[in-house]
């Protein structure tokens, strides 16, 4: 009887080790799992924030560029939305304070009361400047992490890589002229972070 009883104890304790080791090793399964998946995560994220800030760095050096002697056909004003939608966080609620407000009072202020003064070159920035500091909560904050701003930010420079391949004279052309290639190379930069924001909104 007595014999009976150690080997019901011992096969229950056996049992209880095998689920002990059981559980431990799904607990180290799991927390593999999921490091891999952080280390995931982390990589897409540094991966869209690299993205984020080459698309806000090409949009702006393109409107320099057309500010400058090497001017395009392209319509450059719609790189102003594509820069607001694109811009980083940290640089966006920056120029949205109150520096940006300054900004803005001192850049209209010249426009009304001195015209002349004021040069043309430096209108475009200062419609971005005003937009990012009157842009309602709906558009700075919602649109601006959602699918939709990565949708009007495609559209755009799709539009503009159209209208520069267009004007270049041929798809060939936009990539062996001497200033055309500096054009493209940016546009095609503009295109890489929406396409990137949608398909992970996507999948």
């Amino acid at each position: 009887m007595g014999r009976v009883e150690y080997l019901a104890m011992k096969t229950s304790e056996e049992t209880t080790a095998n689920l002990i080791n059981s559980d431990l090793n799904e607990f180290v399964a799991a927390t593999k799992k999921l490091v891999k998946d952080v280390r995931i995560l982390g990589g897409l994220g540094f991966g869209t924030s690299f993205l984020q800030w080459a698309a806000s760095i090409s949009a702006i050096y393109l409107l320099i560029l057309d500010r400058t002697n090497w001017r395009t056909k392209m319509l450059t004003s719609l790189l102003v939305p594509y820069i607001f939608f694109t811009l980083p966080t940290v640089i966006f609620h920056f120029f949205s304070g109150d520096f940006g407000k300054w900004i803005a009072l001192i850049a209209i202020t010249i426009r009304l009361f001195f015209p002349k003064e004021f040069p043309e070159w430096l209108e475009i920035p200062a419609a971005l400047i005003l937009l990012l500091v009157v842009a309602p909560r709906l558009i700075a904050e919602t649109l601006r992490e959602n699918w939709v701003g990565a949708v009007i930010c495609l559209a755009i420079a799709c539009y503009l890589f159209h209208e520069h391949v267009k004007a270049s004279g041929g798809f060939k052309k936009c990539f062996t002229e001497k200033h055309g290639i500096s054009n493209t190379l940016g546009i095609v930069a503009l295109l890489v972070y929406p396409i990137w924001t949608i398909f992970f909104h996507i999948f």
